[in-house]
């Protein structure tokens, strides 16, 4: 039975049922008159009382009528569509649920594809195909300016577009270059996901295989991919094997290292372990601190209390498995990290130091060299803790650095010269003057060992080559004159691109050096944030993370975004 003959039997069936109903009210009618004449005939006078009665009857039939009206327009409105009235959601259920149950039982639909269908049908058809050949074909851009190729941009001028270069002494570029760059600095910034591609899809394709029965395709594999990635905590981003370029250092502010427990003294030192996770931090508290840092919740692992040693400095074994303590005492300490245990070392037989604040620890784990009183270094063993031997120099020492081997000792103090001491033999093979210093401050190497900076109490520092400072060339290749106070704390990154340099006598003291072309960063310190007095700082060792210690009792902590490991 096609669309049409349905409608015609609907309106003779609709159009039956009203005549019905009409005859119905004219025989109540005829009823309700014939009633009015007995009630005149046998009542005597009573001729007002019936015509009352006649009004209140026919009043009734007018509201039956009305009624039954209503409920044919509800009744067609519910076959064929509100064709009198909008339709108001929420009446219709009400509906439905009086009397849509009685009538729905008169009324059916027989499904059968008409022409309309077979026309939509194909039309659907059409649409798949044309869609069809829109994915075939390849994405093209809808409008090419030409005179992109004719424009030169000059990306060194402006200080924003110099991360755009990929040489040093790059300057200016073409205009599709230019694009080209800025779209793929966009993709470095904002990285995007597999699944979030154009072409990716969640039907079965051209490529789906099929295995025992079941269809597997591409994104369930990556399905399965990412399972597996997230079973496992081993690091699958690649190390980026890009220089860092100068001028603006890309960095972004964690929460504080010590959040969970602020210092309430000075933090005078800040170390990451060789894990990159745990953190130390120290300082005249009289507290050893160790976090594991995350960058979000930063937790508290320990907090160990140093009765009678306010801390000038500790640091990490660099084999990880002890910590060294140490203050103005003639003594320090030594704090097993696995067996968690403290030791107290000292005082040293054979000499009568005072203090044994200033330290440092060898690479390979085996000497502790102490500065002393009198321009003496004291070499002590690691493994027995005991005093090995001494080194003097000619004025006041004040400032040690071991080589990257650990086979030399590089010192300088209160004489203006830099010594480099032979621990095999104990001897000094070399010593110069530091060009410009009167007083050594501060002494710090490179981790290649091709370097070395030396800080002086006038905010002067040099930054020598190695070889040829002991090949006799003693001047500096850059002199860095950005801090006019006395230079406390210096600190090659792991990758000796990055020289930190700082002072404690003021705020914001802290400059970061870009050493590949011995320049400053122009946006370290942060502009719109107090650092107040630093005092220590450690880059971890994979270069991603910078903890800053500073006399408030705070580690600031900064993600350094060229670095993708911790």
């Amino acid at each position: 039975m096609s669309l049409i003959s349905q409608k015609l039997l609907q309106q003779k069936q609709v159009q039956k049922v009203k005549e019905d109903e009409v005859g119905e009210i004219l025989r109540l009618e005829e009823n309700n008159e014939v009633n009015g004449i007995i009630n005149e005939v046998d009542a005597s006078g009573g001729f007002v009382k019936s015509k009352k009665r006649k009004k209140e009857r026919n009043g009734e039939n007018k509201e039956v009528v009305m009624k039954e009206e209503a409920e044919m327009k509800r009744l067609e409105g519910f076959l064929f569509g509100s064709l009198y009235s909008p339709l108001e959601f929420g009446k219709e259920d009400r509906d439905v649920e009086d009397g849509g149950s009685k009538s729905a039982v008169l009324f059916f639909s027989e499904r059968s594809p008409g022409i309309g269908e077979v026309e939509l049908h194909e039309d659907m058809e059409g649409i798949e195909e044309m869609s069809g050949l829109v994915n075939a074909r390849e994405n093209k851009p809808a409008w090419v300016d030409e005179e992109e190729e004719k424009v030169r941009v000059d990306i060194a001028k402006v200080r924003r577009l110099r991360k755009l270069r990929k040489e040093d002494n790059e300057s200016s570029i073409s205009g599709l270059d230019y694009v080209s760059r800025l779209r793929a600095q966009h993709v470095k910034l904002n990285p995007w996901t597999d699944w979030a591609r154009v072409g990716s899809q969640d039907w079965v394709d051209e490529e789906s295989e099929e295995e025992d029965g079941v269809v597997t395709t591409e994104m369930d594999k990556d399905r399965e991919d990412l399972d597996s990635i997230l079973r496992s905590n081993e690091e699958f981003i690649a190390k980026s094997s890009v220089k860092l370029l100068p001028g603006i250092l890309e960095y972004s502010k964690l929460v504080d290292a010590n959040v969970e427990e602020l210092s309430s003294g000075p933090v005078n030192s800040v170390q990451f372990h060789r894990n990159s996770q745990l953190l130390l931090a120290a300082g005249l508290d009289r507290r050893l601190r160790f976090f594991q840092i995350d960058g979000k919740r930063n937790t508290k692992i320990q907090s160990i209390f140093l009765e009678d040693c306010p801390i000038r400095k500790a640091s990490f074994l660099p084999d990880g498995s002890q910590v060294i303590a140490a203050g103005r005492r003639k003594f320090f300490y030594t704090f097993d990290l696995v067996k968690a245990k403290f030791e107290k070392i000292g005082p040293l037989i054979g000499r009568e130091e005072k203090s044994l604040e200033t330290f440092e620890v060898s690479p390979d784990s085996s000497t502790i060299a102490f500065v002393g009183s009198e321009g003496y270094i004291l070499l002590v063993s690691c493994r027995t803790k005991e005093l090995m031997g001494t080194l003097k120099m000619n004025g006041s020492a004040r400032a040690l650095a071991f080589s990257n081997d650990g086979r030399q000792l590089l010192s300088s103090g209160g004489d203006g010269h830099v010594y480099h001491w032979d621990l095999r033999t104990r001897t000094c093979f070399h010593k110069a003057v530091d060009e410009g210093c009167i007083t050594g401050s501060a002494i710090c190497t490179s981790a290649d060992g091709a370097l070395f900076a030396a800080g002086s109490t006038s905010g002067i520092v040099n930054i020598y080559n190695n070889e040829m400072f002991l090949g006799g060339k003693k001047k500096p290749l850059k002199t860095i004159e950005n801090l006019t106070t006395s230079v406390d704390f210096m600190k090659f990154n792991h990758d000796s691109q990055i020289l930190a340099i700082c002072s404690r006598m003021q705020k914001n003291s802290l400059k970061f050096v870009h050493v590949p072309t011995f320049s400053v960063f122009s946006n370290w310190p942060p502009p719109n944030r107090t650092l107040h007095h630093p005092r220590c700082l450690d880059f971890s060792p994979g270069g991603g993370f910078m903890a800053m210690g500073n006399a408030a009792g705070k580690v600031l902590l900064y993600k350094l975004h060229h670095y993708q490991h911790a």
